[in-house]
């Protein structure tokens, strides 16, 4: 496997010692905090370039889990003008001071428990960064807040870009199926996770899946696949819960081939054997000579329908989702705020879900409620940012916290202190509104959302 660049990543947080815990894999040494116990850098799988995901079962020894595994390979730590001055907005929110390391043996999980947790609810979160980017230890993916409450908080790593994504006949000739690697690991964590979180003190029986943006767009697409039945019992979906527009639909993977023969072609490799054993510089020099000759890589470089994890197309599929319980959430400035509003409360209308909007703008700057703007507030990580975060957004961020828990443990987020929250129904749906004045049930204002994204747009990546 290629290696990337750094050294790893560290949660600052006070380390108070170490704790042993054998699961069915094996013993691993985590952290103990003051609030929780840690384990990072869980391996859950292991993947070839190219191929599909192998559930890890057994691992020799006492696995150390005190620290964050490496990341997936991704395109921003290869070529640093995608992280100069003028891109540098969610670096300095969410990586600014953090050094990782980049490895293809990226499928690992960091995992936040309460001490002495037996049984407890589970929320395994898949994080953003538009299939092509994001790593589940920059710095607001903490669970010690969700442990302070009895949750299970687990943090999944999966592959991005060219090998998340790549698609080619020698690979269906093969398998029967092409593409989809990044959405088959999302898939293997949380079978992992089902079979192997009762040593962690969590339910297996009892998941919820938590994502935001790609990795909510993950979660839609693992709800309309009956053969998911069973896995998971819940979903909660950040800025990315409905269906998009036709044209930014899923492509079958067989229409996808020609972009990634020119991709082969842009990295010099005639063969699928010669991309494999290529550099990773060779891959991500790819991906921004590919930029420069076509202008259709985002259409590309994310999840296709494969006839096994997106079985048909997602405008059919998403007429009969799974029957589970469904949180969706968007934000006032957020990346087409009117269209995650619309998108967030069509699917909650037609499948009884909770929606919440997030209209408070993120002190310290100009931008608003931005994308991603939540993440802090959901995670109960306001206190690490440079922001000047006040009383409102900490009871803000106490609330969603508190919403959410309940959401894991019985499927209703209402609870005692907590502002009502009305499930969406048919006709004109109303929304929990969290504003800089209160929280309470509101209409959406489709007009001001499209105001803010008009005015303000999204921050530079």
């Amino acid at each position: 496997m290629a290696v990337g660049k750094g050294v790893s990543a560290m949660f600052n947080k006070e380390i108070l010692g170490s704790v042993t815990l054998q699961t069915d894999c094996g013993a691993l040494r985590g952290n103990e905090r003051e609030n929780c116990l840690e384990f990072l850098g869980v391996p859950y799988a292991h993947a070839g370039r190219f191929e599909y995901a192998v559930p890890v079962e057994k691992w020799d020894g006492v696995l150390d889990a005190t620290r964050p595994g490496p990341a997936c390979p991704q395109n921003r730590a290869w070529h640093e003008h995608l992280e100069n001055p003028t891109r540098r907005f969610y670096k300095r929110e969410f990586r600014e001071g953090s050094v990782f390391v980049y490895d293809e043996d990226c499928l690992n999980l960091n995992i936040f428990t309460p001490k002495k947790a037996e049984g407890c609810p589970v929320i395994l979160f898949f994080h953003g960064g538009g299939f092509d980017s994001g790593i589940n230890s920059e710095d607001p993916f903490d669970g010690a807040a969700f442990a302070a409450r009895g949750i299970v908080t687990v943090f999944a790593n999966y592959r991005l870009g060219p090998l998340g994504w790549l698609t080619h006949e020698e690979i269906r000739a093969k398998t029967g199926r092409d593409g989809n690697f990044g959405l088959d690991d999302q898939l293997a964590a949380i079978r992992w996770v089902k079979q192997n979180i009762a040593a962690f003190g969590g339910d297996g029986g009892n998941i919820t899946l938590l994502g935001q943006s790609a990795g909510a767009i993950s979660i839609q697409y693992h709800c309309l696949n009956h053969a998911n039945a069973g896995l998971f019992r819940r979903a909660a979906m950040m800025s990315g819960g409905g269906m998009f527009p036709r044209f930014a639909l899923p492509r079958r993977a067989e229409d996808t081939h020609a972009y990634w023969r020119d991709y082969m072609d842009a990295a010099g490799c005639a063969t699928l054997d010669e991309l494999r054993s290529a550099s990773l510089d060779t891959l991500f020099d790819a991906v921004e000579e590919i930029k420069k000759r076509r202008k259709d890589s985002i259409y590309n470089t994310m999840p296709v329908i494969d006839g096994v994890l997106l079985p048909a197309p997602v405008d059919e599929l998403i007429k009969t989702p799974l029957p589970l319980d469904y949180l969706l959430g968007f934000t006032n400035t957020d990346m087409y705020a009117p269209l995650m509003a619309y998108i967030a409360l069509r699917f909650a209308r037609a499948n009884g879900g909770y929606v919440y909007f997030f209209d408070l703008d993120a002190p310290g700057d100009g931008n608003g409620g931005f994308h991603s703007s939540d993440l802090r507030y959901m995670f109960g990580t306001l206190a690490s940012s440079w922001r000047p975060y006040g009383a409102r957004d900490e009871g803000a961020s106490g609330q969603l916290l508190g919403y959410l828990s309940n959401f894991a443990r019985t499927g209703e987020p209402n609870g005692p202190g907590l502002p009502p929250w009305e499930r969406t129904g048919k006709g004109r749906a109303r929304v929990l509104r969290i504003a800089s004045e209160s929280t309470k049930m509101s209409y959406v204002n489709y007009w001001r959302l499209s105001s803010n994204f008009l005015k303000r747009g999204d921050p530079k990546a």
